[in-house]
């Protein structure tokens, strides 16, 4: 009986180690471990647990034994499919999709991990759902698409931060460092590998070295960057995880090649070929294969030409042409499903609105032939039309009331940006004027210690440096009120008086502002990750033309202003973690003039996502706008249209989806 009671006790702590294994950085990995697992198997009956035992054992292998992996993974997979054990089918499946990954099948793990997620979301495993998406993201890595990579380990973290699963909110810390590494954002990939690293879970330690040792050889501090490598060697040694051995060793090959250490370099880049060879890890062979076939060439081009093959051969089975096309495929083929899918949805919803359509039309004809009966005492029907006249013509007031408020709210956002801009412009001179004033508040000092003293030579030296820097202060302080003026003159209610105006000094004053006020006031517009740029072409003949400067200026800041939220507008969404992102082009505003025959023209483009066509007939209209709620009141361009035919121009659009916008003003070129 004693000895009964022990036995069932020992299957429990199994069922609850296998549990607990959640990703597949075990703590450690043990021959004794997987022996003491593989004994199991032959005496548990319960279905549920022999499965988990199988997993528990295929976790074990992935690091050492890749086949031993991949078999114990199937047969687990085999057994939850025939007792129809939903966990166990969503959990074996991404662990073969994992196997498939480390063996350089890209396409079969994709494909494996697909059917996973549809079986996990299914069943809202949404714990199974975080590990799938964190498999999506190495295989991303893999194929080098690391804002993909990155878009997937943030949904992951977002869901486990709220389960509160703090060690797998590590993993994914761990594995965003990595990408951010991988793309030179050392200061993100600092902070999520930092964070994984103090973590109370010692999971994975040699994959944290590895990345903080990369870290640290791209800030260029190589001794520490070697502390780390050896340091994961060694652990990946002693948890017999050959498999992230290898990518160290290449991590510490190329240190040694970067220090000209010339025979370190080979012996970590053959211990990384050796590792790698051992568990058939191709990305293994193709890292130090290169390496090695860099080190030899100069010295033994036929042992060069041996590793270059083998890098080669390697890095053919992992991107090799096949393989990619069956990865498009396999993406098409998923894309392909989810636009169904949302076709049936949009289909559902229409027939919804058809319905809501229909009743709503009852309703009305039951309400109509009310009011026609009604109709038939003509007092009560004078009664109901004189009301109904009274609530037309308040609705009416109030509309109009309503627009002029809008067209009031589009004058003040647009003198708002400028305000920001004049902020940004009057700094320069007001911070000189303070620290020439500082300096001569500290000079006075000198001069009247220099005076006390006797030192009149001295004194008088102080007294010219207190004198040249109070013209400096003159000369910024007169800067300023220039600036304030000339701000002033564009921000000033418009006379409706048309004046001789330099059409290239307007717009490259505005674009300025535009770009200084949208920094000031848009804190996204700072967020993005890469700078927005601004490029000038001004024809240098203009003429001077007569226009109202007020209007025009504020068409031209309404253009700019729209081409750098639209230039931003990709970046924006990689900043608030958007996961379709598969290109990054640096945005770009483009500002132009030219005068042709009778015409000058004012171009304003961007590189942004352009206007879709089944939009670009309505973007002219009043209250129109695409940009979210509170953040436009669609009269911009309604308003820029009005100004521009007040001045006998015209205002055109070209626009390319995924390409970006031109627009165009033409004015009249009337002499001075």
């Amino acid at each position: 009986m004693y000895k009964k009671f022990i036995h069932f006790a020992f299957l429990i702590g199994l069922y609850m180690i296998c549990l607990s294994q959640v990703e597949h950085i075990p703590d450690s990995v043990s021959n004794n471990q997987i022996s003491s697992l593989k004994k199991q198997l032959l005496t548990v009956k319960n279905d549920s647990l022999r499965v988990r035992i199988y997993q528990g054992i295929g976790f074990q292998y992935e690091t050492s034994n890749l086949d031993s992996s991949l078999k114990y993974t199937q047969k687990g997979l085999a057994l939850a499919k025939e007792y129809r054990f939903a966990w166990g089918e969503v959990a074996l499946m991404t662990d073969l999709g994992s196997v498939f990954r480390e063996q350089g099948k890209l396409a079969e793990s994709l494909d494996m991990l697909l059917q996973s997620l549809e079986i996990a979301k299914a069943n809202n495993l949404d714990y199974e759902i975080c590990r799938i998406y964190r498999r999506f993201a190495n295989i991303y890595t893999d194929l080098e698409n690391y804002p993909k990579a990155i878009g997937y380990v943030l949904q992951a973290l977002k869901i486990d931060k709220e389960a509160q699963r703090i060690k797998s909110i590590r993993i994914n810390e761990m594995i965003l460092g990595d990408a951010y590494e991988k793309i030179d954002r050392l200061d993100s990939a600092s902070f999520y590998i930092m964070d994984a690293f103090q973590s109370p879970d010692k999971f994975s330690e040699q994959t944290v070295y590895q990345v903080m040792g990369n870290i640290e050889f791209k800030k260029g501090n190589y001794k520490q960057a070697n502390n780390f490598f050896q340091q994961g060697i060694s652990i990946s040694l002693k948890d017999n995880d050959r498999l992230t051995a290898s990518e160290i060793c290449a991590s510490a090959s190329n240190l040694f090649i970067k220090l000209n250490k010339k025979d370190s370099a080979i012996y970590y880049a053959l211990k990384g070929i050796e590792y790698g060879n051992h568990v058939l890890y191709k990305r293994g062979s193709m890292l130090n294969g290169n390496l090695l076939a860099e080190l030899y060439d100069s010295t033994n081009p036929s042992l060069a030409f041996y590793y270059y093959k083998m890098a080669t051969e390697a890095k053919d089975k992992l991107f090799g042409v096949n393989n990619l096309q069956a990865i498009q495929d396999l993406l098409a083929k998923e894309e392909t499903k989810q636009k169904e899918l949302n076709d049936a949805k949009l289909a559902y919803q229409n027939r919804l609105r058809l319905f809501v359509l229909v009743a709503g039309l009852v309703v009305l004809l039951i309400t109509a032939l009310m009011l026609f009966r009604n109709n038939l005492h003509r007092k009560k029907a004078n009664i109901v039309l004189e009301g109904q006249k009274e609530k037309i013509e308040s609705a009416l007031s109030e509309l109009k009331s309503t627009q002029s408020q809008l067209i009031q709210s589009e004058k003040m956002a647009s003198l708002g940006e400028l305000t920001a801009g004049i902020a940004h412009e009057i700094q320069n001179p007001l911070n000189f004027v303070n620290n020439f004033s500082e300096v001569n508040r500290e000079l006075i000092d000198e001069m009247k210690a220099e005076l006390a003293t006797g030192n009149v030579h001295s004194a008088n030296e102080i007294a010219d440096d207190i004198k040249e820097n109070s013209e400096k202060i003159n000369h910024h302080g007169k800067r300023a009120g220039d600036i304030v003026k000339g701000m002033l003159q564009h921000s000033r209610k418009s006379t409706g008086v048309k004046e001789p105006t330099d059409i290239n000094a307007l717009c490259d004053e505005y674009l300025r502002l535009s770009y200084h006020g949208l920094r000031a006031k848009d804190k996204s517009f700072n967020a993005v990750p890469i700078t927005i740029g601004m490029k000038t072409d001004f024809d240098e003949s203009l003429p001077k033309i007569n226009v109202v400067p007020q209007d025009i200026g504020r068409v031209i800041l309404n253009l700019i202003n729209n081409a750098f939220y639209a230039a931003s507008l990709n970046l924006r969404q990689q900043a608030e973690g958007a996961s379709g992102l598969n290109s990054i082009k640096t945005p770009t505003v483009w500002v132009s003039t030219k005068k042709e025959g009778e015409k000058i023209f004012i171009n304003v483009r961007d590189n942004g996502p352009g206007i879709p066509k089944e939009i670009l007939d309505k973007i002219f209209q009043p209250f129109f706008t695409t940009k979210p709620t509170g953040q436009g009141t669609g009269l911009g361009l309604s308003l820029s249209y009005d100004i521009v035919k007040a001045h006998g121009g015209e205002i055109l659009v070209n626009t390319r989806e995924s390409e970006g916008t031109e627009f165009i003003i033409s004015l009249p070129a009337y002499s001075k």
